[in-house]
């Protein structure tokens, strides 16, 4: 049952571009069905049953997995097996009938504007990287990147005349994304002030360069954030992902369309973009709670 996973995980790599941790994951995922299959005596994937599978997700669940790494785990189950039905390894899919447990949707950290100027405001241009910190962010808020898509991009993906950047997202996907003003007078100054000092031979044309001239790694990333994060006195929970949240979130509020906003985020599903709206409401809702006279002083009132 090995050599069939080893052909799926084959196709992944070559025709789905999935990222390497992925990938890890969805190995994992076929190889821990394989053994639960093996210790109840089917040898053959044409052996297994949809009532195995649901055992296999009822046990995953027991042993302590999260819903969202069981519904992983599911997603992994409906690939492998519609791949064998595509190289004619089984005759039918066990996964079709498959129900994902529901997930309670925690809704994703934002910053208010404010607090988004709070942060850029606060680096001083002057000091070492100070440039280069204040590009990153601006990117990361201006255009709602991916970390990932911030540490990838390339000077030769900068369209800055025209207002644009190529964005290499998910799955290989490219996507045409809006920066504004303030991101490229920010960019262009980096360009021309601080990043000649950090290049070297191993830059390989990356925009947002370390200090050892390389590309940045997620951790390293993180890291900047929150040394510029707590430089400005910000207490929330900040990652380079909440700019991006941040971003889509305003963007609702300003009253941009959901189509376009999906677009700009490279969401391939409207429906993770949505999640936005249900932030939006949230946020209105405890701006009238602390702000009304009503709401404000509830707790001085007697029913």
């Amino acid at each position: 049952m090995l050599d069939e996973i080893t052909l799926f995980l084959d196709f992944l790599s070559l025709e789905r571009n999935l990222k390497s941790n992925t990938l890890v994951s969805y190995e994992n995922d076929i190889k821990a069905l394989a053994a639960f299959a093996g210790e109840a005596g089917v040898r053959n994937w044409r052996d297994i049953s949809r009532h195995l599978l649901i055992e296999f997700i009822a046990e995953s669940s027991k042993q302590g997995m999260a819903p969202s790494s069981v519904n992983r785990r599911i997603s992994a189950m409906r690939g492998f097996f519609k791949f064998l039905i595509r190289e004619r390894i089984v005759d039918s899919n066990p996964t079709a009938q498959l129900d994902s447990p529901k997930l309670h949707r925690n809704l994703p950290v934002v910053l208010a504007v404010e607090e988004i100027d709070a942060i850029l405001n606060a680096i001083n241009l002057e000091e070492r990287n100070g440039l280069r910190d204040r590009a990153a962010i601006e990117l990361l808020y201006g255009s709602g990147l991916r970390l990932s898509e911030l540490t990838g991009l390339t000077c030769a993906n900068l369209f800055l005349e025209v207002g644009h950047l190529r964005i290499l997202g998910k799955g290989g996907k490219e996507r045409l994304v809006p920066v504004g003003d303030e991101a490229i007078a920010f960019v262009k100054r980096y360009l021309d002030e601080e990043r000649p000092a950090l290049l070297n031979e191993k830059s390989h044309d990356i925009l947002i360069l370390n200090r050892f001239g390389r590309k940045f790694s997620a951790m390293g990333m993180l890291n900047l954030i929150r040394k510029r994060v707590t430089a400005a006195g910000i207490t929330k929970a900040v990652t380079p992902h909440t700019f991006r949240h941040s971003f889509a979130s305003h963007l609702i509020d300003g009253g941009a369309s959901l189509r376009a906003v999906q677009e700009m985020l490279g969401h391939a599903d409207i429906s993770t973009t949505q999640i936005y709206t249900h932030l939006s409401r949230s946020y209105l809702k405890s701006v009238h709670i602390e702000h009304h006279p009503r709401e404000r002083n509830r707790s001085d009132r007697r029913p």
